[in-house]
């Protein structure tokens, strides 16, 4: 029979050590306990943990208190004034007649009263707004987030693409600053910041709904930034601004059956914006490019007709402008545009924007069909004149 000292030899001396090893690795290198795989690490309950981001993924910020405090004194509130004037006969204005058919004289003007919103876009006191917001008005007041109200003049409108220019003169004025990213992705948060129902500066956050909307007949010219940040009447002007709060667009108009928002508003690309207020700064309108044709989106009826293949899509040219630029190009009604500037030309409302970005003496390649033969020309844009015409360049 083997001695006790013998068993604590065998059996408590290995333990013991043991323990003093996992002890030790405990206090002073725990790490080597824990398993990582890079994929998520499965612990003794069979549960995986989280995975860790993947590189270029980053979580959203807590707040956006940074952003709207950066963006909010920049955004203003619209006031108008506009005298409307009762229409009745002559007679009824004279004293005579006037004993006769009233006792109590109705006032021949009233004062009727509108509310928007605006963004000052630089510090001698530029002013962007929607040009519904000040159409018509006999006065303009802007209300600044600081508490400074200033009657505005109106530089220029864009009535084709609904904005205007006001202009404010007062020191010391914020300004917002415009994002330098001009392609915005579905999914990116936004907030769209103005004075809905003149409860005051509102601020409402949603994402990026679309991108490009056009043939919603709400304007000429539209490309418009669909959003789900909550846009109301009074809304119109004011500032869609991003994450950082740099400006992406200019609040314009809703979609709604009752009047209040339902989650489909549309806002103006900043680029778009601030290119009108640069040509109404300088040249008291807006300059758009003009390539002097009607067109026709084609259909399978169409293209049967014209014995082509109902696969393809093009621009039927259905109008030329005499001494045009398409006229100057050999253009001729019945030609299929496919492409302008190499891109494909299959929607009227988008080649219409194209065009009308371009600057006079912009050169435009056109590719087209003619008689089932596929052939290309060169123009040069014109400078568009301001007309009804929707689907005319």
């Amino acid at each position: 029979m083997r001695s006790l000292q013998s068993v604590i030899n065998i059996v408590l001396v290995p333990a013991l050590t043991g323990l003093a090893v996992a002890l030790a690795v405990l206090l002073w290198a725990p790490d080597l306990l824990t398993s990582d795989s890079g994929s998520g690490a499965e612990n003794s309950t069979g549960l995986v943990s989280e995975a860790p981001l993947a590189d270029g993924m980053t979580t959203g910020p807590v707040s956006y208190a940074d952003a709207v405090e950066r963006a909010a004194p920049a955004v203003v509130n619209i006031y108008t004034r506009k005298v409307v004037r009762r229409k009745t006969h002559p007679l009824f204005d004279d004293p005579f007649f006037q004993r006769f058919f009233r006792t109590d004289p109705q006032p021949n003007e009233r004062i009727q009263s509108s509310l928007g919103s605006g963004v000052i876009m630089s510090p001698d006191g530029y002013v962007l707004t929607n040009n519904h917001v000040i159409n018509g008005a006999d006065q303009i007041v802007v209300a600044l987030h600081d508490g400074r109200d200033v009657n505005a003049s109106v530089v220029g409108t864009d009535p084709e693409a609904d904005l205007a220019v006001l202009k404010i003169e007062l020191e010391n004025l914020p300004y917002i600053q415009v994002s330098q990213n001009k392609h915005l992705r579905i999914g990116d948060v936004v907030m769209a910041i103005g004075n809905p129902f003149g409860v005051g500066q509102t601020v409402t956050m949603g994402i990026v709904s679309a991108t490009g909307r056009n043939q919603l007949g709400i304007n000429t010219y539209e490309d418009y930034i669909q959003t789900d940040a909550a846009i109301n009447p009074g809304n119109s002007g004011g500032a869609l601004i991003n994450a950082h709060g740099d400006l992406v667009g200019i609040n314009t108009a809703i979609y709604s059956k009752s009047g209040g928002s339902q989650g489909i508003g549309f806002a103006i690309p900043a680029a778009v914006a601030t290119r009108t207020l640069t040509d109404i700064a300088t040249h008291g309108t807006t300059i758009r490019g003009w390539l002097g044709i009607e067109v026709q989106e084609s259909s399978p009826q169409l293209l049967k007709a014209l014995g082509l293949p109902e696969a393809l899509t093009g621009l039927i040219v259905t109008g030329i402008y005499e001494h045009g630029p398409a006229d100057k190009a050999h253009l001729k009604v019945g030609d299929i545009l496919v492409k302008i500037n190499g891109e494909e030309a299959n929607n009227a409302r988008r080649a219409m924007n194209q065009i009308a970005a371009l600057r006079p003496g912009d050169g435009i390649d056109l590719e087209y069909i003619r008689a089932g033969k596929t052939s290309s020309t060169h123009a040069i844009a014109g400078q568009r004149e301001a007309h009804p015409a929707a689907d005319a360049e």
